[in-house]
C-alpha cells in the first residue's frame, strides 16, 4: 500500500508531496543544496529567529544572511512573521513533511526495483563459480 498523505496531528490538516509540481521541487532541492541554508532550516524548525539572530552565527553579511532566508522563503520553507518590530524566520513543517513523503516515495520506487532484481537473480540459476584451487 503506498501512502501519499499524512496527517499533521496538531492542526489534523493533510500534506501531500502529490500538492508539490516540478517547480516548487525544484526550487526546494536548490535550496537545500546550500548547507548555510540547511542549517538557517535546522535552526528555524527548532524556534522563530529574527534574520539578525541568525546573521550572528555566520561570517556573512546580514545582506548575505537575508538573502538565504529569501531563498528558502521562495522555496516554501520557511515563513517570516511579524512581531514588534523584527520580523521572525521560522521553518515550515508542511513543507518539510512534503520533502520527505516525496523522497519516502522515491525509496520505495528504488526497494521495490531491488526487489524485483533480486526475485529475477534468485530464478535464474547462475554459473558454477570456479575453485579458486584450480581443476583436479
Amino acid at each position: 500500500m503506498v501512502v501519499h498523505s499524512a496527517a499533521d496531528v496538531t492542526s489534523g490538516t493533510e500534506v501531500s508531496w502529490r500538492h508539490l509540481d516540478e517547480d516548487e521541487v525544484d526550487r526546494i532541492f536548490q535550496a537545500l543544496a546550500d548547507s548555510t541554508r540547511r542549517d538557517i532550516m535546522s535552526r528555524t524548525l527548532t524556534e522563530p529567529l529574527s534574520v539578525s539572530v541568525l546573521a550572528d552565527e555566520y561570517e556573512m553579511s546580514f545582506a548575505a544572511v537575508q538573502k538565504h532566508v529569501s531563498v528558502l522563503e521562495s522555496a516554501g520553507l520557511v515563513k517570516k512573521n511579524k512581531k514588534g518590530r523584527e520580523r521572525l524566520v521560522s521553518g515550515d513543517p508542511d513543507t518539510v513533511r512534503k520533502v520527505q513523503q516525496l523522497l519516502d516515495r522515491y525509496e520505495q520506487l528504488w526497494r521495490q526495483r531491488i526487489g524485483r532484481l533480486d526475485a529475477l537473480l534468485s530464478d535464474e540459476p547462475g554459473p558454477e563459480p570456479e575453485s579458486p584451487i584450480g581443476k583436479a
